[in-house]
């Protein structure tokens, strides 16, 4: 990768609190004042990521500062998330190579005893206490789907759209034949191509992004709508559709397909030991019939499909069984295989995700609102991608300078608490080094046999490096002297 790539991936102003600044900068919430507050929150709850507001505050009156801000009408989640879409667009590499936009959505469920919550409130639930007699409370959810740009690297360069939404319209037989019946605007599934055609619109670049989805994207509008826009996309399949116009569906037609090669890949039983899958692969351009109630909208489709499969079950897991779709063109077992394995990384918008419930900490929050909740929630996405950006460029871009990420103090407070090794070499220490030293003060170990330090434990450590610094800032140390 050259060097100017890699200054689009890791911009120069990311060391210290100035990646916030990087973040916000763009942010198009109403007044000044709001905009200040804004980054002082974002600086507060980053210095303590999965600590409570009054925590992160420190005092009351900080604290209902950050109340009175996220119960604000004038502040929506679009206006603080605005400024890092924008930040993510700069982080984009230049050049002419593909990237990945992952997309999924997670649930976030909020328990409200006093039935006194005010929002997207699903069901009522009903537990027992330690008498066994029952506590009643509603269940407040909240559904985010959200689309994360990754490089073929699998590095995140950061979110390009978020939709929150409730399920509530979509209950019941009557509601969900309805909603079957209904054009996509209607539908709960609209939310994929809300968020391609705003991360595509984003990301200005239609040609170099391709957008990648579990079994649930499999919505031949998205298929139509990536052509209209002239972008590509990559998404599992499960919808059996005919072949060329039939009488042969989709899987009978990859199936009957040559075998153009083996696939061997790690993965890991329901015991978590790793072991290797060995895939088939198959693949075969074919025409996708519009269905009978879009075809005054949308043309047929030709496609790739690619299928990637085991030939038995293995006995400690479920059998892999993969078929992509495709609008791009595959004309070896390479270019099968790189698909196959772009698909793989739409894990990483899972893994941001888990950062968010049990990094951040999300579904603890106790905001009694919707609105409030969805502005806290936004928060915790630039955070959470700050933490998985910090995990992946220390496998990715193991060699760039560390004070892309942290200060000269907190460079000192590492090399004081965190000793390095007797063998370490005696030329300038890398970013890899000192992450790695950030990762320990989380619990990481760093023994030669370890795998890379995960997300956990790189969250564990920026909270006691924070907690160290601040000792540090008011005289409880003295560093480097």
């Amino acid at each position: 990768m050259e060097a100017t790539e890699k200054r689009a991936i890791a911009p120069e102003s990311l060391g210290g609190q100035g990646w916030i600044e990087q973040e916000l900068a763009a942010s198009t919430l109403p007044d000044a004042r709001l905009d200040k507050r804004l980054h002082h929150l974002v600086e507060q709850l980053a210095k303590g990521v999965g600590r409570s507001i009054p925590w992160a505050c420190q005092d009351w009156a900080a604290a209902k500062a950050a109340y009175r801000f996220f119960a604000n009408d004038r502040v929506s989640d679009e206006q603080i998330l605005a400024g890092h879409f924008l930040a993510t667009r700069e982080r984009i590499p230049r050049g002419e190579e593909l990237f990945l936009v992952v997309h999924d959505t997670t649930e976030f469920s909020y328990r409200r005893e006093d039935m006194a919550a005010v929002g997207l409130v699903s069901k009522g639930s009903v537990r027992k206490d330690a008498q066994g007699r029952p506590v009643y409370f509603t269940t407040c959810g909240i559904n985010l789907h959200s689309s994360l740009a990754v490089t073929l690297e699998g590095l995140p360069l950061g979110l390009t759209a978020v939709r929150f939404c409730s399920r509530r319209e979509f209950k019941g037989r009557k509601a969900r034949r309805k909603a079957h019946n209904a054009p996509i605007e209607e539908k709960e599934s609209v939310r994929w191509l809300e968020n391609l055609r705003s991360s595509t619109a984003l990301l200005g670049q239609p040609q170099r992004s391709v957008h990648v989805g579990d079994q649930e994207s499999d919505i031949f509008d998205l298929f139509a709508a990536a052509q209209q826009m002239g972008t590509h996309f990559l998404i599992r399949t499960r919808a059996d559709r005919l072949a060329d116009g039939g009488p042969q569906t989709v899987a009978e037609a990859v199936g009957r397909s040559p075998r153009r090669g083996l696939y061997r890949i790690a993965v890991r039983n329901r015991k978590g030991e790793e072991t290797e899958a060995v895939l088939e692969i198959r693949y075969r351009r074919m025409r996708l019939q519009t269905p009978k109630g879009k075809k005054k909208r949308y043309p047929d489709q030709t496609v790739t499909v690619i299928e990637a499969r085991e030939q038995e079950t293995p006995p400690d897991r479920e059998r892999i069984d993969w078929k992509l779709i495709t609008d791009l063109a595959v004309n070896s077992r390479r270019e099968a295989v790189e698909k196959v394995q772009w698909y793989a990384l739409r894990w990483k918008i899972e893994v941001f995700h888990k950062i968010l419930k049990s990094g951040c900490r999300a579904e603890d929050a106790r905001l009694r609102t919707a609105s409030r909740l969805t502005n806290l929630l936004a928060v915790f996405c630039i955070l959470s991608w700050r933490v998985f950006w910090l995990t992946m460029t220390n496998r990715i871009d193991p060699e760039a300078d560390p004070e892309l990420v942290f200060t000269d103090l907190e460079l000192r407070i590492l090399d004081r608490l965190v000793k390095d090794k007797p063998t370490a070499q005696a030329h300038k220490p890398l970013l890899s080094h000192y992450l790695i030293k950030l990762a320990r003060l989380g619990g990481y170990l760093a023994r030669n046999s370890d795998p890379p330090p995960g997300n956990e434990t790189i969250w564990r450590g920026l909270t006691r490096l924070v907690d160290i610094q601040l000792g540090v800032i008011m005289g409880a140390g003295n560093v480097g002297n």
